[in-house]
């Protein structure tokens, strides 16, 4: 399983993705759920992936092969709408490559995470579902999750608008991933967390969070800490 969440604020775009696909007794696979195509100045663009791991795999290869070719790319889109399509139909494609070989039932499905700016239109976000279709997020709900997403909704919901600092932002993003690692096993560090200026058209300020991160975890027990005091000042209730 994984669990990604992005937001896209007026200040810019903020992501953060664990690293976990399986987990279990005796088996922890970790693959990088956070990717980036870059082209200084004039885009960046950062595809986030939840799903079958084969599916997605494929779907990035092929639009990395498809970078200096006649396909439709990802670094020859006019806009991040386009960038969407493109995703929602590869992923089509490779889905309906490799449904056919099914011997069980096994799902094929997979959803990605599109967000970035492209010079000449404002940060934009959307989700891809694994039919392909997609939607865009708006001022009312400014953030997207995919993967393991219930945990770490309730911060999201009662946290986030558009108005709020980057900054503060990745601390939610954080909140959110803590609450989920320590309700499900099959979510996990590392985390790749980036933060994207608006207008800035670069991916310096990517970061990396593992266990050995003393920030995040003093930020999930200040958090703990935070709700437990809270809880005891709560009103009593009257029956």
């Amino acid at each position: 399983m994984t669990y990604c969440v992005a937001m896209c604020l007026k200040a810019g775009l903020v992501f953060a993705a664990d690293s976990r696909t399986n987990a279990g007794v005796d088996q922890i696979a970790t693959f990088r759920k956070l990717h980036k195509f870059v082209v200084p100045g004039e885009r960046v663009i950062v595809m986030m992936t939840a799903g079958n791991l084969a599916t997605t795999q494929s779907v990035l290869s092929l639009m990395r092969m498809r970078l200096n070719s006649r396909h439709p790319n990802l670094f020859t889109a006019h806009s991040l709408y386009d960038v969407a399509a493109i995703v929602g139909a590869t992923g089509r494609e490779v889905v309906s490559r490799d449904g056919g070989l099914s011997q069980g039932n096994v799902d094929f499905g997979s959803s990605f995470i599109i967000g970035g700016q492209i010079r000449g239109e404002p940060p934009r976000l959307f989700l891809v579902y694994p039919e392909g279709n997609f939607i865009e997020c708006t001022p009312d709900t400014p953030y997207f999750q995919i993967g393991e997403t219930k945990y770490g909704k309730p911060i999201l919901d009662r946290v986030v608008d558009q108005d709020m600092p980057l900054d503060q932002a990745i601390k939610c993003a954080l909140l959110s991933i803590d609450s989920t690692i320590r309700s499900n096993l099959s979510v996990g560090l590392p985390l790749d967390v980036l933060r994207y200026h608006r207008d800035s058209y670069t991916d310096e300020h990517h970061f990396n969070v593992d266990e050995h991160h003393q920030s995040f975890h003093a930020l999930g027990e200040a958090w703990s800490q935070g709700l437990r005091n809270l809880f005891h000042t709560l009103p009593e209730m009257e029956w």
